[in-house]
């Protein structure tokens, strides 16, 4: 790796780590003001705890060849083998995803869930859940070709839309179907406490998915200048869509319609950054945006507290992304490399594999995730008591409140 590419891989993973304070300010600004620094601590405690199980284990299950299709071997364990320079650097731009992927789920469990299990679960995720769906799509063998036995069969997930988005979406389902309904939902509907946070985190998230998704070709090269386009483009359109749905259907424009949309768009062309061009970013962000705004509300019809939408735009808009692939993929721009998608000329192929892997991951993040929740249900508990969702899980298990009214003087008559 020359100077030029070691520079911008290594302000990607700084991108990308700046993306979880982001995404602790998004999902802290439409939490309630008394749990708030609950979900600071949930999202950040994921650059403390990830990183040293990435660097122990996780790395090498995740990337290490090992022959076969399915988990790579501890050649990489502790980081042992892994050359400085590339080797190191890309560790590092992998452990920044690593980090932020458990740090989604937060939202869904939001106002509920003890911060002592989040503390276990968020480490034992990574290791049996993350790090093998991470093989089975990227996996390379000697020469640098795809053995993971999802991409060796063709399926594209430029960035992580499957192994990031839709995994910790179908997880986050689970989780909050697990721990159950918070306190009077959804008759009692608390509205996001700070609009203002909710849009400084996403102009964060936005910033930092430059990062996400053009550092992902692992080279300053056409295809990260293309995937910076896609990226902006995206975001862009999703956020006009989720809008004009919006004043349609609601009869009102809203920032936090806005914010929904742009991360709608920036999930969705997360796996086809790489393998789309033209007008195409923009359809695809135009499509998730409208898409997403309807699936928030499956969780009324369906009866799932997903507290801030993980599911509805992460797990929904990863979907979206994954498939439209199967569609909009071209080739051409890239050099080659993959098939094709239906509206370039390609078969129904790349479609069907796109589709297959979605399932493939959904099931065994739903599966093993379940299994993980109610092992810690037996042993540790998932949720809080009563008293301390009502009083707020600031107070009662930081011992901190993020507002401080009294000293402020805030509400008095003068």
């Amino acid at each position: 790796m020359d100077s030029g590419n070691a520079a911008w891989m290594m302000i990607s993973a700084a991108l990308v780590l700046f993306m979880i304070p982001g995404l602790a300010l998004f999902y802290g600004g439409m939490d309630r003001s008394k749990n708030v620094l609950n979900m600071l601590l949930m999202n950040m405690y994921c650059v403390g705890v990830v990183p040293l199980v990435w660097v122990t284990i996780g790395y090498t299950l995740a990337a290490s060849y090992s022959g076969n299709g399915w988990l790579g071997n501890l050649d990489n364990f502790a980081l042992k083998n892994t050359e400085p320079g590339q080797g190191m650097i890309e560790a590092a731009f992998l452990m920044a995803f690593a980090a932020i992927t458990p740090a989604l789920i937060s939202g869904a469990v939001a106002d509920r869930m003890k911060f002592s299990t989040w503390a276990v679960f968020v480490p034992v995720w990574s290791v049996l859940v993350y790090s093998p769906v991470v093989y089975w799509i990227y996996a390379l063998d000697g020469d640098g070709n795809l053995m993971g036995f999802l991409g060796e069969r063709g399926s594209i997930d430029f960035a992580g839309g499957t192994a990031i988005h839709i995994n910790a979406g179908i997880a986050a389902l689970a989780l909050s179907v697990i721990l159950g309904k918070r306190k009077g939902w959804p008759k009692s509907q608390a509205k996001p406490h700070s609009l203002p946070l909710v849009m400084l985190g996403t102009g964060i998230l936005w910033f930092g998915w430059f990062g996400f998704n053009a550092g992902s070709a692992f080279e300053a090269n056409e295809t990260a200048s293309q995937a910076f386009m896609n990226t902006f483009l995206a975001a862009s359109a999703a956020m006009f869509a989720w809008l004009l749905v919006e004043r349609v259907v609601d009869g009102h424009f809203t920032t936090l319609g806005a914010a929904s949309g742009i991360v709608a768009g920036l999930v969705a062309i997360t796996p086809a950054a790489g393998s789309v061009a033209g007008m195409s970013p923009i359809w695809i962000g135009f499509i998730a945006g409208a898409v997403c705004y309807f699936a928030v509300s499956l969780k009324y019809r369906f009866g799932f507290d997903d507290s801030l939408d993980v599911v509805g735009v992460h797990m929904v808009g990863g979907i979206v992304g994954g498939v439209l692939i199967g569609f909009f993929a071209n080739s051409e721009p890239f050099g080659g490399g993959f098939e094709e998608g239906l509206f370039y000329g390609g078969g129904a192929d790349l479609l069907i594999e796109q589709v297959f892997s979605i399932v493939v991951v959904m099931a065994y993040s739903l599966v093993v995730t379940s299994v993980i929740a109610f092992a810690l249900k037996a042993t540790m508990g998932l949720r809080v008591d009563d008293e301390t969702e009502s009083v707020g899980l600031d107070t009662r298990l930081h011992a901190e409140t993020a507002y401080n009214y009294a000293e402020s003087g805030a509400g008095r008559v003068s």
